[in-house]
């Protein structure tokens, strides 16, 4: 829910638009589909991990970029002909990498931050004039922005009609028992979801 509705509806992502989505954990593989969903054309998946981006297109990425190639703001500006993407999208929680979102975006593009950060984090040193410069909408997405006796309803309506894939999120079926080391798997980015069966 919360990638889903940071790209849907904190970034309003639309038809015809692009949208960089940083960190293709569960969040961020859900604001792909999100976008994919609501006919945006350049969808673009950033992560260290080759074996995300590889799955992000299955997601609805259609271009993939890896940050351990290069500098990610200009492998950006290149896939949008020089210009930024309409909506960025931070599914990290990392301040450098609110700041290359804040750099990867078009003028007046938006940039959404629903990666959790930890208390000890400071917003990134962008110099004011560039704040400015830029115009455009900086917005936090607290769980997407989604009301759950609105959006749930939807989301499963989506996915009866086929739209949106809710099933491929889950990576594994555990038993209660298994739930410590699901965190622990989560966490070293090993699976998307894991769901525990009773």
């Amino acid at each position: 829910m919360a990638g889903y509705g940071a790209a849907a509806h904190t970034g309003q992502i639309g038809e015809g638009q692009s949208i960089a989505v940083f960190g293709c954990g569960g969040v961020g593989m859900a604001a792909l589909a999100a976008a994919k969903l609501r006919n945006a054309t350049t969808i673009i998946a950033v992560d260290l991990d080759p074996k995300k981006l590889e799955l992000a297109r299955s997601f609805g990425a259609t271009h993939t970029v890896n940050p351990d190639d290069g500098d990610p703001v200009e492998a950006i500006k290149a896939l949008n002909g020089g210009f930024g993407a309409d909506v960025c999208v931070e599914a990290v929680g990392n301040p450098k990498v609110l700041e290359q979102c804040f750099y990867a975006r078009d003028l007046a593009g938006t940039v959404v931050q629903v990666g959790v950060p930890t208390p000890d984090m400071r917003f990134p040193d962008i110099p004011m004039i560039d704040f400015f410069g830029h115009g455009g909408a900086l917005k936090p997405s607290w769980y997407g922005d989604c009301l759950p006796s609105r959006d749930f309803p939807a989301l499963v309506e989506l996915f009866l009609q086929g739209r949106f894939p809710l099933g491929d999120f889950v990576s594994e079926r555990i038993g209660i028992g298994d739930v410590e080391e699901a965190f622990h798997k989560m966490e070293r980015g090993e699976v998307l979801r894991s769901v525990v069966v009773l």
